[in-house]
């Protein structure tokens, strides 16, 4: 069975109901806390009473969620989706004089009740609130705060109408006069496959013409998002929307920066790349809807079952721990597979502390489908090792930290296919994967970052905010990172509305390429001493969020507060390039 069992979460649909229904009434006990979190009974009740309700809204968020990502044009799945929600909203609201009643004890006097063995599991995440105690408000505006949660949150909501329940295919015919029907999870499948540049522009424009369309409402969305986010910062006292984005976290401001400056400004095997692409291809301009096509063909059809086998064949070599916690993250029952209509695009992995791990997949039987598998069982893995050596307060991991695990899948997933493809077509074809992989997770996913600074900047800075001032900002990022003139390129420079990350997770994107970074050094570690490092990924990995990002990265011999790690990506980069080069005859 290729498709989520819900039943792992909850046995009938009436279950979830009945929970659904319940749910309000927890918040009586939320209620029955306040004024007692300044003693060490209060603080047992405490956690006696936020387990239950925690373990709750996750599994009814989760449930409905993933319901409705099976069918976003399900408007029964998406009514149930949405009371969560507002549930959800609700429990912000109700639970909002939390933190204000626990920074109102004395700091010392609170880590003596810490030390009860009930207790212990909160000590990190206590450190953690005391350190960013200046940005959270009495009771009472925390209150006020919350209840806007449902207001702004129709932003993200409205953005999924427009972007995926409101569009509907496309059909297009191309100069063999064969008609195309396209929407948004095909549409780079013919862009990799049609050789005729003319006919890959009208599959292009045939999806972005939309978001041309719909600019101005993308905009209007899109502000409303970063005007939200500027009243919290206001509100709360943070210099900048970044600053609110990094602290709570102790993410140094110089991660970031380093970052963008690096990707930005020493990108010449990027533009090299391209170059050659240009060349290989012959083309007169090259056009990002060119980035597709492949140096090489093979015959290899990477079904799901085929790709699902080779992944956990990949995983072997981290030892048979390493491989039965793959085995488990792709059971099934517990991966959705296939296309279908009304089906969220992307992919991702989601989970549940008591019930397990689960992804989302759009598989398409070609390579990258392959390495995606690779990478969302990555994800699963390390969301495993994590609910497995943390209580359910520290088990959850920050972003920061997310996609090192999924993106180290990858490397082992791009060795062992390297290894077993013995044509110089096949060493090719993944060879541009592994680079294609660098420019999306490393210099892509940074220009959008740079882009999210540049337009949150624009806010700050009271200018207004259309959507030409966004697209301006996308031309300029395009030339400066790729060499690619979006003004040679129609409906391009709308991309910022194409990226749901934008919409729905401010300021994720950079750590793809920060944990891109790390998982290629610790890698590389592993590979060169693999008893003594494979130990240190795997205990990494078992930290969860017990401890600040930066910190738990440290663990795994990775300092990303130093530029090294940043350029091992650019001169890896530039090695593969080189190879390429040489594979296919070119100087």
């Amino acid at each position: 069975m290729n498709e989520w069992n819900l039943g792992l979460i909850y046995a009938s649909y009436d279950d979830f109901l009945k929970d659904l229904e319940s749910f309000p009434k927890e918040f009586t006990a939320v209620e029955a806390l306040k004024g007692k979190l300044n003693t060490l009974e209060g603080l047992l009740e405490y956690e006696c009473v936020m387990k239950k309700i925690d373990e709750q809204i996750e599994k009814l968020f989760c449930y409905a969620s993933m319901k409705y990502d099976l069918n976003q044009k399900d408007n029964k799945a998406g009514e149930d989706y949405q009371k969560v929600y507002q549930l959800y909203n609700d429990y912000i609201s109700k639970t909002s004089f939390i933190q204000p009643e626990l920074l109102a004890n004395d700091k010392e006097q609170l880590f003596q009740f810490l030390k009860n063995d009930k207790l212990k599991k909160y000590q990190f995440k206590m450190e953690q609130l005391f350190r960013s105690k200046d940005f959270y408000l009495d009771a009472k505006s925390e209150e006020l705060m919350a209840t806007y949660g449902a207001a702004t949150g129709g932003f993200y909501r409205l953005y999924d109408k427009l972007a995926v329940s409101d569009r509907e295919g496309v059909i297009v015919q191309i100069s063999t006069q064969e008609e195309l029907s396209l929407n948004e999870s095909n549409f780079q499948y013919y862009l990799g496959i049609l050789p005729n540049q003319e006919d890959r522009r009208i599959v292009f424009e045939a999806i972005y013409k939309f978001y041309e369309e719909h600019k101005n409402t993308f905009a209007g969305i899109y502000d409303g998002i970063m005007q939200s986010e500027l009243a919290n910062v206001k509100n709360r006292g943070y210099s900048s929307i970044l600053e609110s984005h990094l602290y709570h976290n102790a993410i140094p401001k110089e991660v970031f920066l380093s970052l963008i400056d690096t990707a930005r400004t020493k990108n010449g095997p990027l533009k090299e790349y391209y170059a050659l692409r240009k060349k290989y291809f012959n083309l007169e301009t090259l056009h990002t809807y060119d980035r597709f096509l492949s140096f090489a063909e093979s015959n290899e059809v990477y079904t799901y079952e085929a790709s699902k086998e080779m992944v956990l064949d990949a995983c072997k070599v981290l030892g048979e721990d390493y491989y039965q916690h793959a085995v488990k993250a792709l059971e099934q029952g517990r991966v959705s597979v296939h296309t279908k209509d009304g089906k969220r695009t992307g992919a991702y992995s989601t989970g549940l502390y008591h019930k397990g791990t689960f992804i989302l997949l759009n598989h398409n039987d070609n390579l990258d489908s392959a390495f995606t598998v690779a990478h969302e069982a990555g994800h699963s893995i390390h969301t495993l090792y994590s609910n497995e050596n943390q209580d359910e307060v520290n088990a959850n991991y920050t972003i920061f930290v997310a996609e090192i695990a999924s993106t180290f899948n990858e490397q082992l997933f791009l060795d062992y296919v390297m290894k077993h493809s013995h044509s110089k077509e096949e060493k090719i074809v993944v060879l541009q994967q592994a680079i294609d992989n660098i420019v999306s997770t490393f210099y892509r996913q940074t220009l959008f970052a740079n882009y999210e600074y540049l337009a949150h900047q624009m806010v700050e800075e009271r200018k207004p905010v259309t959507a030409e001032a966004l697209s301006k900002i996308m031309t300029e990022l395009y030339w400066d990172y790729y060499g690619i003139n979006l003004e040679d390129e129609p409906y391009k420079n709308n991309v910022w509305a194409y990226i749901p990350h934008f919409f729905h997770t401010p300021f994720y994107v950079y750590q793809y390429a920060t944990s891109f970074a790390a998982s290629l050094a610790i890698y590389d570690a592993v590979k060169q001493n693999p008893k003594e490092n494979i130990k240190k990924y795997l205990a990494m990995l078992s930290m969860g969020g017990s401890a600040y990002p930066v910190d738990i990265v440290k663990t795994a011999g990775v300092d990303l507060t130093k530029v090294d790690a940043f350029m091992a990506v650019v001169d890896r980069m530039n090695e593969l390039v080189q190879e390429l080069k040489q594979l296919l005859g070119e100087k």
